[in-house]
């Protein structure tokens, strides 16, 4: 997962609204959203290699979101999968503050991580970068990509104003969602962050939909939670932004 754009306690409706884009390498083997056969409640793709997820509901409204923080080193060997972060959250019952407090005392054993964690009634922010650090998420409209939460990226600011837009014109259909989602335009140069992995891969990660052989966005999903219930829509694509299926959920 990476780039999260987020409204919270913003819609009349439903609390929490997360659109997000996970972006991985195509050869890294995942399942689409459906509910997980060993965690009945629990609804999310599944990355089959370490077995987590990048975004996920669980019961009551449990919500999960993760992404990684862009370095340019690889991680070190023997970290633990920031996909379990998520699912460890959503197997559980603990409100999402504890939570992501209790998560500082061992969050240097991950890589690094961006966490969004709701339990339904609130809404923390959680990372290892560039120390271990927790908040709670104010009232409003959020953005998230590969670094701290609402850093000012070109694609983060895209993607949290078309949200913004969406509410303001107090659309119910998700199409503009998804639109905002397959946004492939690169930002001039000037704008681009400098996070240290060369201009070009810099041009390439740009856009919120990032298209390319080896790597790139695999799904693009739209959540909204609420008191009388929830839904969970996820379109999955493959190299060069080929797309493969779409699923849909409620609940």
């Amino acid at each position: 997962m990476c780039l999260i754009a987020l409204a919270w306690r913003a819609h009349p409706r439903y609390p929490l609204i997360v659109v997000a884009n996970r972006d991985e390498f195509h050869d890294r083997p995942a399942a689409p959203l459906a509910e997980w056969p060993d965690a009945p409640g629990l609804y999310g793709g599944r990355d089959l290699r370490a077995g987590g997820a990048w975004l996920a509901l669980g019961a009551g409204g449990r919500l999960a979101a993760v992404t990684n923080v862009r370095e340019p080193q690889p991680p070190a060997a023997g970290l633990r999968s920031r996909g379990a972060l998520a699912t460890g959250f959503l197997r559980g019952a603990m409100p999402a503050p504890a939570a992501a407090q209790g998560l500082m005392a061992e969050a240097a054993g991950f890589g690094a991580f961006n966490l969004l964690l709701s339990d339904g009634e609130s809404l923390s922010y959680a990372s290892n970068r560039p120390e271990p650090r927790w908040q709670a998420v104010t009232p409003g409209v959020h953005g998230l990509s590969n670094a701290g939460l609402n850093t000012p990226w070109p694609k983060t600011l895209r993607l949290r104003a078309a949200l913004q837009g969406w509410l303001e014109q107090g659309e119910t259909e998700l199409e503009p969602l998804f639109d905002a989602l397959a946004d492939t335009r690169v930002p001039d140069d000037a704008e681009l962050p400098d996070t240290g992995v060369g201009l070009a891969m810099e041009r390439l990660l740009a856009p919120p939909f990032i298209r390319s052989a080896r790597y790139g966005t695999r799904a693009s999903s739209v959540v909204l939670v609420g008191p009388e219930g929830w839904r969970f829509e996820e379109r999955r694509f493959g190299p060069d932004g080929l797309a493969l299926g779409r699923s849909a959920l409620a609940g």
